[in-house]
């Protein structure tokens, strides 16, 4: 048995992986154990995915702490994602030992000020610009409750953003993250440390598939405006079988899919079921409609190593390089006109060779994990 032991603090419970950041810090964990690496694991539960026993297997020791409610951490100078998780047992804890810091998330930095940063590396996992994040979630929202805190957890982030210390690494997950990082907030130790992906090959089938799909968690407002603008502007053009999946659709989205003709809504599908649409759909039909992009869409990176076509706009791809396996539209004119380009056109093996060049050492975990050591020990 090694005698690495790293102690891992995760903004949420990272089991089942089923959203993005779940999916990045769950590989995280497997692979380290994998690599020899004695886990111990902090998490924060707070929802409905409880305290699960399929992490044990890969921990040496798992704690588990109390998220606060909003009305026990209300700040006017730490954003809520932070002061939620702001944890004196936590910090009891890590002060027990020296052991190397992984921090999941700017969420859980609230207890970097309490801790001695000369005696112990510490790793800050970045997901998003978060500031940037929230901004780009209050645009999006109709509640106007809503709406505000997304605002005021905006500003607040930006404000405490600029207050990390520079003696930290910051793992950032895009290109784009590290330059607003190293230039907005002089964190010259931001580095790039891409997703953790749970595809590692590329199996997207060669040939012809049988339908257009747009998948993601619909209950975010950004995903529900991508797919009623894909219902309402683009499938109205182009006429084929067209496939929205994802959890939790809006009593909205549903009518919308109901009176579209061509349209199928598939709510909360299993993991096997999603991964079966995939793979027999045609065209990947991905949106983004955010102006200020942070963060990777793993959604992206799912269709590219198990579809076939990927039809996006520019946001999506925005300084992930993988521009080349994609087609790119600007508007709704130019995403129904490749679409009725690329349906009846088969996928080919020149296609799938050039997505194993892009995607292969990029998103290697096992090689990631690697590299994420020589910042810990």
């Amino acid at each position: 048995m090694s005698d690495r032991h790293l102690h891992i603090v995760s903004l949420d419970v990272p089991w089942p992986a089923d959203y993005g950041g779940a999916i990045d810090m769950f590989n995280r964990i497997r692979m380290f154990h994998k690599l020899g690496v004695r886990i111990h694991l902090h998490y924060f539960s707070y929802n409905e995915r409880g305290t699960p026993n399929e992490l044990n297997q890969f921990c040496e020791s798992i704690n588990v702490y109390r998220r606060e409610p909003a009305r026990k951490a209300f700040s006017l100078s730490e954003p809520y994602i932070v002061a939620s998780r702001n944890s004196q047992e936590l910090v009891a804890r890590l002060q027990q030992d020296q052991h190397p810091l992984l921090l999941e998330g700017i969420h859980t930095t609230g207890i970097l000020q309490q801790l001695d940063h000369s005696s112990r590396k510490i790793v800050v996992r970045m997901h998003n610009e978060e500031s940037t994040y929230y901004r780009e979630l209050a645009r999006a929202e109709h509640n106007l409750a809503r709406k505000l805190f997304f605002l005021k957890e905006s500003l607040l982030l930006k404000k405490y953003t600029r207050q990390l210390p520079g003696d930290c690494v910051y793992a950032c997950v895009s290109e784009n993250d590290i330059r607003v990082f190293k230039e907005d907030y002089k964190l010259d130790k931001a580095v790039f440390v891409p997703t953790f992906p749970s595809w590692q090959e590329v199996i997207s089938q060669e040939g012809q598939g049988n339908l257009c799909l747009y998948h993601g968690n619909l209950s975010v407002p950004e995903n529900e405006k991508a797919a009623l603008w894909l219902l309402c502007k683009v499938f109205t053009k182009a006429r084929l079988p067209f496939v929205i999946a994802g959890k939790k659709p809006s009593k909205r989205l549903q009518r919308a899919a109901h009176f579209c003709q061509h349209t199928c809504l598939v709510a909360d599908p299993s993991e096997s079921e999603m991964n079966d649409l995939i793979r027999k759909a045609h065209i990947h039909v991905l949106p983004c409609f955010n102006k200020n992009v942070t963060g990777i869409r793993l959604k992206l990176l799912h269709a590219l190593f198990e579809g076939r076509h990927c039809v996006v706009n520019d946001p999506m791809v925005a300084g992930t390089g993988l521009e080349p396996a994609c087609h790119i539209g600007s508007n709704a004119n130019a995403f129904a006109s490749i679409i009725l380009q690329l349906y009846h056109q088969p996928f080919t093996r020149e296609e799938v060779i050039l997505r194993e060049q892009l995607l292969g050492n990029t998103y290697d975990v096992r090689r990631n994990t690697q590299r994420l050591t020589q910042w810990l020990w």
